[in-house]
């Protein structure tokens, strides 16, 4: 048996590199992989069926040069086809958001129409525009997509075309024939011009399976040796005349020279209607038919007597259409069955999709008398036709962070299930279901049923703001299964609830708000039980279990490099009296963000940020302890450090939640630094001590204590984030111990209502052994002090990296800064082997540090930074990117900063995706204007006009200056800011930027966006 082919990609993946603008990805668990390893790709990049093709493929002809009637047609055609540049603005139905490249060219010249892919024109909002082959440009917009077949029209206007007359492709459907050489003309592996030759080696393939995805059915499909690549899609196939033969939509993926073009009689006929002015009336009976050649509808019954009517009035026919999928509840259900063979529509034998397409076009809204046979005998059956539009989603709902819309007829064919229910089209905000992005349908939300679009907005115009619901739901590869989760409903970041609705007439989406958000709901006082540890044998992880609490934290846009838009850890009470939890940066990275905590695993209630360590991996948050009445117990903190050796017990939360214990001993206390992740920085912890254990729970838990005999806590185990895997793709998560001792200082401050103002040195240290200081200039007398001052740990610091001090910071000498290789030996006169003892920095503003550098001993006084500068407090959202001032992990990590306009992440299908401006870029001017600040930013960019060429000023992380030119498109990315607001409830708060109607609440989380290199997030807990 022959295995299953991979197709070909018939995108582009876009002008900038692969791993910068992703190609557009499969949905998770697609079971159509190639036994052999091809790739799934194709016009929509997904798997595909590859059939019996290889039976029918006629040898490619000889690498020659073209004849001059080919050259004459092939100079007449190319100024008809178009490099299509677009972007799915949302995901919508089977497609999600995506910036890509394509084919399509001219069939009306006076109207400015454009024939091209389905998958091109995008089920959902599009933007986009065409360059022809003189390299002038001009916006297009949809004026059709079909709901089934794979092509749609674009609309441009002819008067944009200044420099080449205007003339279009005719369409000749009539002359595709078996046999014929073709030529293929578009853009092919992102070339703007390429012309590839071929032979038509069968009309009659069934339309290819690609998966998951957007798929053709009903409809043949014609095969050729011909191997287009990405890009091609909605290329016109060619003959020598020069007509327009068919369309190129699909491909193999596994070395096979062969294509799949689309017949054009249906896009004809489409193309009429248009002109005309009148609807492209679509008729559907709910089933998919596939072409069964006559030997196999003989097994499914044919008999005799049809099948000599048949070959007898089509002479040329191989087979007949046979059902594959009927819906249920559809108009055939229970009327026709999969395996029935079609003979007659309307007292007319038939054979061919073209003439049942044409005859269930004719009669949408009446019934037509189908003949079929079923296992050799005759049904015949009437059956109303229904109007194929309706069950295409042309609008969708944006609420709480996600979209919605009614399951369309493509998804339910697929699946083979009724054409009903709301599908969560990009699950994100409030509705990001465990891993996967795409694929559910809401059953229900508060208890109340969601059959439907219009009913699930009624259900949710009645949720408050911060309300914590239910919400079932399936997913569509496992319908036997029913979801049921508590989401928290957002809306004060996602505040309005909008529908889109397609305007055919204009080519965009229109939005409209539907409700304003109901208020929060007042909390009230709950009362709870901490549960018990069955452990007679550690009494002291029994009390202590009292001061963990559960803290969520859900991060409506993505900042500072971080991964993740929902994190869940455990915090750990340092006061009860005042709701105060020490908790990992790992799980509150930045203070944008909502915050709950979980107490007893029974009461939830709000929290806010209080403080950030800049170096030390945790935070500080607050929650009303009013609300809680539960036996919360303030963790005992030890004020003497933990030594190696040391027996203690590990009570941590594993990977379930579930609490762990075990007898253990300290293995370790070293110095390190968390290692940056190269692609993307983002937070982490440098200059510390870490503890280690020799309990194998340790790497299970991310969140846990050390704890005595006695109940106190020696010291907190945190998860600190690292770098992402190069081979995985995942981030790497440590998971080691702090000493309590070192976090007092900072914690009695808080407790005592003060919010610490730290300041620091903007250095990152590693340790030296005596053996090296040695070599580098340490005396020997400084090398005995060590000795005696930390008996444990013979070392000192090096200076590994000094940050990047911001533009406008006052550049010091090397007589009163630290440089990279110093050995520090004290600091304010004080000898420094521990790394605890760099905390004196915290409350000074300059230090008196004695050091070596270049074999000598110097007396510098080094000012420290305040660490107020080092926090994100301002982000501007522009073009579908994230811009902030570059946060401490990029100073960490670069030599110098080119400007305070940083390009934090991306929107897929944004004009930031579409024209290259990547993650970790700097802007540094708009329009020759220099943008020094986020602010200058804004004012250059907001007298900007919409939808018009500006230049942007880039620099690379990585010091390379480049030019960008974009436009604005402020109907669907519209330009917002976040900004820090102490009086506002959440801390922060968002307002448009410029003038105009609002645009679409883009997706500014996890699954919407890449925070660096291009890379696309996994899901999370």
């Amino acid at each position: 048996m022959e295995p299953k082919a991979g197709v070909r990609s018939k995108r582009k993946n876009g002008p900038a590199t692969t791993s910068d603008r992703p190609a557009k990805q499969l949905k998770p668990g697609v079971s159509t992989i190639s036994d052999d390893g091809g790739d799934l790709e194709n016009g929509t990049l997904y798997g595909i069926d590859s059939g019996d093709e290889q039976a029918h493929l006629l040898p490619l002809p000889a690498a020659t040069a073209d004849t001059a009637e080919w050259q004459a047609t092939i100079e007449k055609v190319v100024r008809r086809v178009v490099s299509v540049h677009f972007s799915q603005a949302n995901s919508f139905d089977t497609d999600p958001a995506i910036s890509s490249e394509a084919t399509g060219f001219v069939v009306d010249s006076e109207r400015g129409y454009i024939l091209t892919n389905r998958h091109v024109v995008c089920a959902g909002p599009f933007w986009g525009y065409c360059i022809f082959d003189n390299h002038e440009e001009c916006d297009v917009y949809p004026v059709y997509r079909d709901p089934v077949h794979d092509f749609g029209i674009l609309r441009f206007d002819p008067k944009a075309i200044k420099y080449m007359p205007l003339e279009a492709l005719e369409l000749r459907p009539d002359l595709a024939r078996v046999g014929s050489e073709i030529r293929v003309v578009g853009n092919d592996a992102g070339e703007k011009l390429s012309i590839l030759s071929g032979v038509i080696s069968r009309l009659d393939r069934n339309a290819p399976e690609y998966g998951e995805g957007y798929s053709d059915f009903n409809t043949n499909y014609i095969q050729a040796a011909a191997a287009a690549s990405g890009g091609s899609s909605g290329s016109p196939v060619v003959n020598l005349d020069g007509f327009a033969v068919a369309l190129q939509a699909g491909g193999r993926a596994d070395g096979a020279a062969t294509d799949y073009f689309l017949p054009l009689d249906r896009p004809l006929r489409a193309l009429e209607c248009i002109r005309k002015g009148l609807p492209v009336s679509r008729g559907t009976i709910q089933t998919q038919w596939i072409i069964k050649p006559f030997d196999e509808c003989r097994r499914l019954g044919l008999t005799p007597h049809w099948e000599a009517l048949i070959r007898t009035g089509f002479p040329k026919e191989t087979g007949m259409l046979v059902a594959e999928i009927v819906l249920p509840e559809g108009p055939a259900d229970k009327k026709i069955e999969e395996g029935d063979v079609l003979v007659k529509i309307n007292g007319k034998l038939l054979t061919q999709f073209v003439r049942l397409d044409s005859i269930l076009d004719s009669n949408v809204n009446n019934k037509v008398t189908v003949l079929v046979q079923r296992g050799g005998k005759d049904v015949e059956v009437n059956v109303e036709v229904g109007d194929l539009h309706d069950i295409t989603p042309d609008r969708f709902v944006t609420v709480a962070g996600g979209s919605f819309h009614n399951l369309s007829y493509q998804q339910a064919r697929l699946y083979a299930i009724p054409v009903k229910g709301v599908y969560v089209c990009e699950a994100a905000g409030s509705f990001r279901f465990e891993n996967t992005e795409s694929g559910w349908l809401i059953e229900s939300i508060d208890q109340k049923k969601t059959p439907d679009l219009d009913t699930f907005i009624e259900v949710m115009k009645g949720i408050p703001d911060r309300a914590r619901v239910v919400v079932t739901y399936k997913h569509l590869r496992d319908l036997h299964t029913l979801n049921t989760s508590i989401i928290y409903i957002d809306r004060h970041w996602s505040s309005k609830m909008r529908m889109a609705i397609r305007n055919d007439k204009t080519g965009l989406w229109d939005f409209s708000d539907l409700a304003d958000p109901l208020p929060a709901s007042t909390p009230v006082a709950r009362s709870a039980e901490f549960a018990r540890i069955d452990s007679d044998s550690h009494p002291a992880a029994s009390d202590v279990i009292r001061s963990f609490v559960r803290i969520s934290c859900t991060m409506p846009v993505k900042l500072d490099g971080f991964p993740r838009a929902r994190k869940i850890g455990f915090g750990l009470v340092v006061d009860a009296e005042k709701g105060l939890v020490l908790v990992s940066r790992a799980v509150v990275p930045y203070d944008l963000c909502d915050l709950s905590v979980t107490i007893a695993d029974s009461i939830i209630v709000d929290a806010k940020v209080i403080f950030m360590h800049p170096l030390a991996n945790y935070a500080i948050v607050q929650y009303n302890p009013s609300l809680v009445h539960a036996d919360v117990q303030t963790a005992k903190l030890a004020t003497e450090t933990i030594k190696q050796s040391d027996s203690t017990v590990f009570l941590g939360f594993n990977q379930n939640f579930r609490v762990v214990v075990a007898k253990t001993t300290v293995t370790d206390i070293t110095t390190v630094a968390i290692p940056s992740n190269l692609s993307a920085p983002r937070y982490r912890a440098i200059n510390l001590d870490a503890i280690t254990v020799d309990t194998s729970l340790s790497g299970q838990c991310g969140n846990g204590v050390l704890v005595a005999d006695d109940g106190t806590v020696q010291a907190l185990w945190l998860s600190y984030l690292g770098e992402r895997s190069p081979h995985s793709n995942k981030d790497v998560e440590y998971h080691l111990g702090v000493a309590a001792p070192t976090l007092l200082p900072i914690i009695n401050q808080v407790r005592a209502g003060v919010v610490p103002d730290l300041r620091i040195l903007n250095v990152e240290t590693n340790t030296v052994q005596m053996s090296q200081v040695r070599i580098m200039g340490v005396s020997e007398s400084w090398i005995q002090a060590v000795a005696k001052a930390n008996p444990s740990r013979h070392q000192l610091f090096m200076v590994r990296k000094i940050d990047c001090a911001p533009p406008s910071s006052p550049v010091y000498s090397p007589a009163n800064s630290l440089q990279e290789g110093d050995i520090i030996l004290t600091l304010n006169e004080k000898l420094i082997t521990r790394i605890s003892e760099l905390d004196i920095m915290y409350s000074s503003t300059s230090l008196r540090a004695l050091i070596v550098r270049g074999g000598k001993e110097l007396t510098v006084d080094v000012p420290t930074i305040p660490t107020t500068d080092l926090s994100t407090s301002h982000a501007l959202i522009f073009c579908g990117a994230v811009l902030h001032r570059p946060h401490h992990a990029v100073r960490q990590q670069i030599s110098k900063l080119h400007s305070e306009v940083y390009v934090s992440a991306r929107t897929r299908g944004s004009p930031a995706y579409q024209y290259g401006l990547a993650p970790t870029n700097f802007i540094t001017a708009v329009n020759s204007i220099p943008t020094p600040t986020l602010v200058a930013f804004r004012d250059a960019v907001k007298g900007i006009p919409d939808n018009t060429y500006f230049r942007l000023r880039v620099v690379t992380f990585d010091n390379v200056p480049w030019v960008a030119t974009m436009k604005k498109c402020e109907h669907y990315f519209p330009t917002s800011e976040f900004f820090r607001d102490e009086g506002s409830q959440g801390g922060w708060l968002r307002r448009k930027v410029g003038g105009g109607e609002d645009g679409m609440m883009i997706n500014l989380g996890e699954g919407g966006m890449d925070e660096g290199m291009g890379h696309e997030v996994e899901g999370d807990e």
